[in-house]
């Protein structure tokens, strides 16, 4: 009779020792994970919200309280950089997920020489940013650039035009250059999601008489939309927090024309070693950003379930 009963108290327990081991050997799998995002995202984080309460420097800190955030509400300087910001990011954007959809609908179509279009697609997204912006410099030089030539030589201007001299130019030629940065990974990402579209979809529409655009409007489109919305919003957040680009092309002139939020920062944490008004402005990102990607994802997500629900 013990033996029976010692033998139902060791099967009750061991299941649970061996429970107990699974999660002991999980909680051991996401440690270091757990670690890394600590030390290298919540410590910094923590760190920065706390050098936006101090007026930091070189020469130490002291606490301000809110000063720092009440100084940004009432600087206009501020309002028309958080402005700037916000059409350089959809601006950006918005052609990057046109020139996306075109090109992955071009290369996703049964041409010759198909994979060495796609080959070609990769080097702005493969070579290193800075070497990138470089070449673009050398574009948009007034007397050596081939765009100022092909200017001078068609007549359109009476001499060199330095694209990066002005406020207007300036902007949209670093808008152009971040586009031919970001395009090819949207392209990249559409084409895979079309490559994964049901084949017999578009055959029964072919058979219904279906035209290509209509196939492209109520299928492709459709079916992609869950690339697109994760795709539109990861490219709004890089390129909202893009600085190499206008940093190599302009530094954000001219005249402040291209300073963006994060280039912002970066002149008034490192250049003029102002720490905790720099640390102010990058709170002030990380809101913007949050209430822009919740905003942003309740709005995608209401068009992705307006499509897959057959309403269109």
């Amino acid at each position: 009779m013990v033996n029976v009963v010692e033998a139902a108290s060791f099967k009750t327990e061991a299941p649970r020792k061996r429970v107990l081991s699974e999660a002991v050997f999980g909680w051991l799998l996401i440690g270091p994970a757990m670690l890394f995002i600590a030390v290298i995202v919540a410590w910094p984080l923590a760190e920065t919200v706390r050098l936006s309460f101090m007026e930091a420097g070189l020469g130490g800190e002291e606490y301000v309280g809110l000063a720092n955030y009440e100084d940004l509400l009432e600087s206009r300087k501020f309002h028309d950089t958080i402005v700037r910001t916000f059409y350089w990011m959809f601006l950006s954007v918005a052609l990057k997920l046109i020139l996306g959809l075109i090109g992955a609908t071009l290369l996703n179509a049964a041409v010759p020489g198909r994979g060495l279009f796609r080959v070609l697609v990769m080097p702005p997204w493969v070579i290193p940013i800075a070497i990138g912006c470089i070449g673009w410099l050398w574009l948009y030089n007034g007397y050596f650039g081939i765009l100022s030539g092909t200017m001078m030589s068609l007549g359109i201007t009476d001499g060199p035009f330095e694209f990066l001299a002005y406020k207007q130019s300036a902007f949209y030629s670093a808008v152009v250059t971040d586009v031919w940065v970001g395009t090819p990974m949207v392209t990249l990402f559409f084409l895979a999601a079309m490559q994964g579209v049901p084949r017999d979809l578009y055959e029964a529409a072919y058979v219904d008489g279906a035209s290509r655009w209509y196939r492209f409007r109520r299928i492709t489109i459709p079916q992609i939309m869950p690339v697109i919305v994760s795709m539109s919003l990861l490219s709004a957040i890089f390129t909202f927090n893009s600085f190499e680009i206008i940093w190599i092309l302009t530094e954000g002139g001219p005249r402040g024309a291209t300073t963006t939020l994060i280039v912002d920062t970066y002149k008034t944490a490192i250049s003029n070693f102002k720490f905790g008004e720099g640390s102010a402005r990058a709170v002030v990102i990380v809101v913007l950003l949050g209430a822009f990607s919740l905003i942003y994802l309740f709005f995608l997500n209401k068009v992705n379930k307006y499509y897959g629900s057959g309403k269109k």
